[in-house]
């Protein structure tokens, strides 16, 4: 994309929104404007979102907080900016928080970028990004980080300190970037502030809130992030059109679901297309789920799990949201309708598999995949919030990569606070049967679990599908892929409530291509 052609569609994006498309090129800011950092993401092999949002802060002391401001991005091929491949100016606007997001397209394949965006007399930090490669480049090597859960009361992002290091080609963020709650559980380590979120204006404050930590801004400057969400961006186990359970009950939910969606796309990197209709007032939905090949080495697909599914089942005392269920006890629990992920995506995801030719396919996806029996007795007890309450959804699933054909499906989760790794099977009611895939969940950056070294260790044994699994470290995963091996190393952070913590290699896995088995490496 030329210059020229940059600057000419960003003019007529303005005009489209009735906005003037001048700058305001002498204004001063008594604070920073970009005291929430930059970000890149939805990379694909020719285009990038850059992002950024103007801190409510310095609007007010600005005197612009109901104004639009003219923002002036640049994407260059040296951090000098002497070689600048494309700008153009964008009209943050009151109406979207003051956010920006600039959709750069016509940019070279497998290649570093930097950029940085101005306003006025301010200039932000310096972002560092890339694009993929091409569809059909022929790619030696992929490494991808994939994190969760960062409750901002339970502790400090120093696991993204130790992230930076890691020489990544993207971050891959499963869901729960925010929290709903008013302060944190069990312990609060640093003030939440804001009570219950139920509001836009609620949301967008929790996201400043987050987005004000330096490490969580310094990896969103890094690398590109592909980002997905689970519950708590709206509401703890929130079911499709349905409230979950957290905080007093709203008059309207659907509102509340809207509000929450935009909060989502003012603060993430991610194309205006798949919120359009949103933003536009014309519809409650936004489309999160998509796929993306790097090269001929691995196809990412990103699922969606909370905005289409069928409401949990047969939750004790009929409460909204999760527990723990009999299925033995639950009629609904095995209907063969039942779905998590919705007809449409369902069958997308289908398709997709069918014509897929990458040596490795990863589903980046909310939670936990395998069936995990809470039950040591003999029994039966699983969470109905996840893939144990949609057996006949999950099923759909396997049977799809089986039938398919699918290579090498890896399927990446977070959801849990705890990391779990083990194979995926065709029936999980038949714990004989082939595995057909792995599994790599993950632990939370910060927020807490409840279990202890001695449950997991009974699960283990009542789960023997699963290879590891544990619940007190906080931390994050790495995948390395090359076209005949995979290994993920599993990292964890010392203590998350030392905003210096230092980290340690918790455990670090290998999978061979064309054999689904994952071992200790």
């Amino acid at each position: 994309m030329q210059r020229r052609d940059v600057l000419k569609f960003a003019g007529a994006s303005a005009a489209l929104l009735g906005l003037p498309s001048v700058g305001l090129a002498k204004q001063a800011w008594p604070i920073d404007p970009f005291s929430l950092g930059v970000a890149s993401g939805s990379p694909t092999s020719n285009s990038l979102v850059l992002w950024t949002r103007l801190g409510t802060s310095a609007l007010d002391a600005a005197g612009l907080t109901t104004k639009p401001v003219a923002v002036t991005w640049q994407l260059a091929h040296d951090e000098q900016f002497s070689r600048v491949a494309a700008t153009g100016v964008v009209q943050a606007t009151a109406a979207l928080g003051h956010s920006v997001h600039a959709e750069v397209a016509g940019l070279e394949p497998g290649r570093a970028y930097f950029y940085r965006f101005i306003a006025g007399a301010a200039t932000s930090t310096t972002g560092r990004t890339r694009t993929f490669p091409a569809p059909q480049a022929d790619v030696k090597r992929l490494r991808l980080a994939y994190a969760s859960c960062q409750q901002w009361g339970n502790g400090y992002y120093s696991a993204y300190r130790h992230m930076l290091a890691e020489n990544l080609d993207f971050v891959l963020f499963l869901g729960d970037y925010i929290y709903e709650y008013p302060a944190s559980r069990p312990v609060e380590v640093r003030p939440t502030t804001g009570g219950w979120i139920t509001t836009l204006e609620g949301y967008r404050s929790r996201y400043a809130l987050h987005k004000s930590d330096p490490d969580l801004q310094a990896i969103h400057a890094a690398y590109p992030w592909i980002v997905i969400w689970d519950d708590h961006e709206v509401q703890n186990d929130y079911a499709a059109t349905h409230e979950g359970l957290s905080g007093t009950p709203v008059e309207n939910f659907m509102a509340r679901r809207r509000a929450a969606y935009q909060a989502f796309y003012e603060n993430m990197p991610v194309t205006r297309a798949s919120f359009a209709q949103l933003l536009a007032g014309q519809g409650d939905e936004a489309r999160v789920f998509g796929s993306i090949s790097f090269g001929r080495l691995a196809t990412l697909y990103t699922l969606d799990d909370r905005q289409y599914r069928d409401r949990q089942a047969c939750t004790p005392n009929q409460r909204p949201g999760s527990g723990r269920v009999d299925p033995n006890q639950c009629e609904q629990f095995n209907h063969p309708q039942r779905t998590l992920l919705g007809g449409d995506q369902e069958r997308w995801l289908t398709q997709q598999f069918s014509s897929a030719r990458s040596h490795w396919n990863l589903l980046g996806q909310q939670t936990l995949f395998g069936r995990r029996n809470y039950s040591t007795t003999g029994g039966q007890l699983l969470r109905n919030d996840g893939w144990d309450g949609y057996p006949a959804a999950r099923r759909r699933l396997t049977d799809a990569m089986l039938h398919t054909r699918l290579r090498n499906p890896v399927l990446l989760g977070g959801d849990i606070h705890e990391n779990w790794v083990g194979h995926v099977l065709s029936d999980y009611n038949n714990p004989d049967c082939e595995a057909i895939g792995v599994e790599f969940c993950g632990t939370s950056i910060t927020s807490h679990s409840s279990s202890t070294p001695a449950q997991l260790a009974k699960q283990l044994q009542t789960n023997p599908h699963f290879i590891f699994a544990n619940a007190a470290s906080r931390g994050y995963g790495v995948v390395e892929l090359t076209p005949t091996q995979l290994t993920t190393t599993l990292t964890a952070v010392n203590d998350a409530r030392d905003p210096k913590s230092g980290a340690f290699v918790l455990a670090k896995f290998a999978v061979e291509a064309g054999r689904a088995a994952v071992s200790l490496a």
